[in-house]
């Protein structure tokens, strides 16, 4: 058996399984690094731990496989922290940090708090490295742990103030690399044969069936599997935001994004159907607007690589437990052709026209400052045909989710699960894992505040993400809540949500990057056009009317 350092086994290890950058805020494990940076890897250290957990978050989502970050003991909560939106958004994160030496514990040492604590509530796994020959068997877990089952963070205390303890030292070490779990989804069971026939029989006999779509679409790649379905069984199709690019949004079939941060129509059409079937959908607070869309009673098929979800917040008909892109040829090789459901499928096209109806005004507005529905409608026709498009969460999230719309089948869309500031980080990240790709990341000035130091380290590393941002000086969806407390609009409740009127281009200069102001609609593709062209980290500060708030979702009398 070899012997090696504990620093060169761990490079080894995750270079085998295909990463190909490492997130970082120091002082951690230096001589991995070192050996990593041997083997090719791209080390990309942060200016805060957040980020680097984020980074890694975005590199795992449009990679569909690990993504690594690290940070020293002192800085270990700050990276669990950071590990909450990969956590909801169910993303194989795999978090490396220090630990104070086990003789130091519970004696208020310099700078330690208890680790496993925070790292619980965001993480499938964790476990502790005390020594080099430990490497080998909690490496290994890590990955499968990551990208079994639902994906999810895991993480890995390394013995030492910065894992010195385990990777400083040599020992008898073999890399093995398993490359079913470099993947995601590692594995790929299919539904049960004659519980997809009884699907294919409910679906087939239901009057107003609709398909909602989730995340594990994505992570499955079942795009084409998922029109296929739709089409041959004449289905309504509506996506949650993590499947917003999973289904095409000129089909006739597509009602768009249910839920919280939604489309009316999606609502409305879920609410009207007598049968719902979830593919690969947590049917969370977020899809369900807290568990009301579809109305509790609704008839449910439930499709989930994960049987712990099926019947989890619905009762559910029938539950299937498998991958979807497999389970769904599945049932694509087992349907039989039905008769267009002309009244079903027109009475959706009827909700969704008229709410394409209803934002078409202020989608082509032309005032200024411009509304942020027609800077969504520019952007949607700006995009490349292979564009990444990152949203932040609030009304990134909305404006996102409801206005913008991707043409084209190899366009790309991941958002935040809710840290505000998630998106420049997270874009960087999926830049690194597609570096020839177009990537952009819509915020609003509320979140580019959080790290917007980050473009320090995008310039420093090359990393030439645009970032377009919705900048009206406000967190004006907070605007509601706040006048609600203080009776109105007062001097005392504006500072609250109102901001001062920041230059975002002027500070992206000053770190090197590339930086415009957009005043007026007809200014907005010329600017992204030079922010693509600039060959470096790009901001796009786009100047939007302070009253450009994301209506409230539709639901139900």
């Amino acid at each position: 058996m070899p012997r090696m350092t504990g620093a060169r086994f761990l490079a080894e290890t995750v270079h085998g399984f295909g990463m190909t950058h490492v997130f970082y805020m120091p002082y951690i494990a230096p001589r991995a690094l070192m050996e990593m940076e041997k083997l090719g890897m791209k080390r990309i250290q942060t200016h805060g731990e957040k980020a680097a957990a984020y980074m890694a978050d975005g590199y795992a989502r449009v990679n569909r496989s690990p993504g690594i970050c690290m940070a020293q003991s002192v800085g270990a909560v700050n990276l669990a922290a950071g590990l909450q939106d990969a956590y909801l958004a169910c993303a194989p994160v795999i978090a490396l940090t220090g630990r104070e030496n086990q003789i130091n514990q519970q004696r208020h040492a310099y700078q330690e708090v208890d680790h496993p604590g925070p790292f619980s509530a965001v993480t499938k796994y964790s476990a502790l490295i005390a020594t080099p020959e430990q490497l080998p068997v909690y490496l290994r877990q890590a990955f499968r742990v990551a990208t079994s089952g639902t994906p999810g963070p895991v993480h890995l205390e390394l013995e030492g103030l910065a894992g010195q303890m385990v990777v400083d030292h040599e020992a008898d070490l073999e890399v093995m690399i398993e490359e079913t779990f470099a993947r995601v989804p590692s594995l790929r069971p299919e539904a049960e044969l004659e519980k997809v026939a009884e699907a294919l029989r409910l679906l087939t006999s239901a009057r107003r069936p609709i398909i909602v779509a989730g995340g594990g679409v994505t992570d499955s790649e079942a795009r084409t599997e998922l029109v296929a379905l739709a089409e041959k069984l004449s289905i309504p199709v509506a996506t949650s935001l993590n499947a917003k690019a999973m289904f095409p949004s000129d089909h006739p079939l597509a009602v768009g994004v249910p839920g919280s941060y939604s489309r009316a129509c999606a609502n409305q059409a879920v609410c009207e159907a007598d049968l719902v079937f979830f593919i690969g959908s947590h049917t969370g607070g977020q899809v369900t607007n807290g568990y009301r869309i579809p109305p509790q009673g609704t008839p449910i098929i439930q499709l989930d690589i994960n049987p712990e979800e099926l019947g989890r917040n619905y009762p559910i008909q029938l539950g299937l437990q498998g991958d979807a892109r497999n389970s769904l040829r599945r049932m694509i090789a087992h349907a039989e052709t039905v008769q267009p459901r002309t009244e079903w499928v027109g009475r959706v096209q009827e909700l969704v026209g008229a709410w394409k109806k209803s934002v078409r005004e202020v989608a082509n507005s032309p005032i200024t400052p411009m509304r942020p529905e027609r800077l969504c409608r520019e952007l949607t026709d700006y995009l490349p045909s292979d564009a990444i498009l990152v949203s932040d969460t609030g009304h990134s999230g909305i404006w996102t989710g409801t206005i913008v719309d991707l043409k084209h089948p190899d366009q790309m869309f991941i958002r935040c699960s809710g840290s505000l500031g998630w998106g420049l980080p997270a874009a960087m990240g999926a830049k690194c894992a597609h570096p020839s790709r177009p990537v952009f990341c819509f915020t609003g000035d509320g979140g580019i505040w959080y790290h917007m130091t980050e473009l320090d380290t995008a310039m420093k590393y090359g990393i030439h993400t645009v970032t377009l941002i919705n900048n009206n000086h406000s967190l004006n969806q907070e605007q509601r809540g706040v006048e609600s407390v203080y009776g109105g609009r007062t001097p005392g409740s504006d500072e609250l949500w109102l901001f001062p009127d920041a230059n975002f281009a002027k500070m992206a200069e000053s770190m090197g990057c590339f930086g415009i102001t957009v005043h007026k609609p007809g200014e907005l593709a010329g600017a992204l056009d030079q922010a693509v062209a600039a060959g470096k980290p790009a901001v796009v500060d786009v100047k939007t009317h302070v009253e450009g708030i994301a209506p409230e979702a539709w639901v139900p009398d």
